[in-house]
């Protein structure tokens, strides 16, 4: 008895048919680019540049141009401008210089343009405790000097993006510097004292001949002066407050 003729029941090549494997999902053409937002595709970031210098805009523009996944939305000369520019194309991330000649400064600018979908990164020479502080508190994102490598701007933006926090390393350790400074205990008058009397190399026999106290209480002070500073010995706390600018 002859078999039957596989192909001789359904369309040719039909799911289900004996001998042809059921068709998957449609593959997409070869070459074709995948949807936007897919996995594995990383968004561009949309960057505004305000800076009062043309000069200065144009490098940028060019140094930006260079990096995938980065475009120039547009440019501002002054703070008004950057308002005004963030208001109506939103950008990802505004690139801000502080000094923006007469007018509104960049940290003006930066408190009236910082928003949960606009990140603001200042990009700037200064970097001096105020400077820093005032763009920090007007909702900058970021904080990066003009001097970084174009490696590091690219990262920062990025970061920036997506609402972390970008420093360049110097700017960074002050700011951790005032944070632990800020989270320590108060020193009291009496430890201060102490501290200074430390800092000019007395042992705890002469603090207390200095300061009319017994050694016993210039080593309970001790203690808590360590305790308060973070360190666990005598030339750890002179140290840390020469840092901080305790003592001269």
């Amino acid at each position: 008895m002859t078999p039957p003729d596989p192909g001789s029941t359904g369309a040719p090549g039909a799911p289900g048919t004996p001998g042809t494997p059921a068709t998957p999902g449609t593959p997409a053409t070869p070459g074709s680019p995948p949807a936007p937002g897919t996995a594995g595709t990383p968004r561009t970031v949309r960057v505004l540049l305000c800076d009062d210098h043309a000069v200065v805009r144009a490098g940028l523009l060019a140094l930006l141009g260079s990096e995938p996944g980065v475009e120039v939305v547009g440019e501002a000369g002054s703070g008004e401008e950057a308002v005004a520019a963030a208001a109506k194309l939103r950008p990802d991330v505004v690139l801000m210089d502080l000094q923006l000649g007469s007018g509104m400064d960049g940290v003006e600018a930066t408190r009236r343009i910082a928003a949960p979908d606009v990140r603001v990164l200042v990009l700037t020479t200064y970097d001096t405790d105020a400077d820093v502080t005032r763009a920090v508190d007007a909702g900058a994102t970021g904080y990066l000097l003009k001097a970084e490598r174009p490696e590091e701007l690219f990262a920062a933006i990025r970061a920036a993006a997506e609402g972390r926090t970008a420093l360049s390393a110097p700017v960074a350790g002050r700011v951790l510097d005032r944070a632990r400074g800020a989270a320590a205990p108060a020193l009291t008058a009496r430890e201060r004292d102490i501290l200074a009397q430390l800092a000019h190399g007395l042992g705890n026999r002469d603090i207390a001949r200095a300061l009319f106290i017994s050694e016993a209480t210039v080593k309970t002070h001790l203690g808590r002066i360590y305790a308060k500073l973070g360190v666990d010995t005598r030339a750890g706390a002179v140290a840390v407050a020469k840092e901080r600018r305790l003592v001269p």
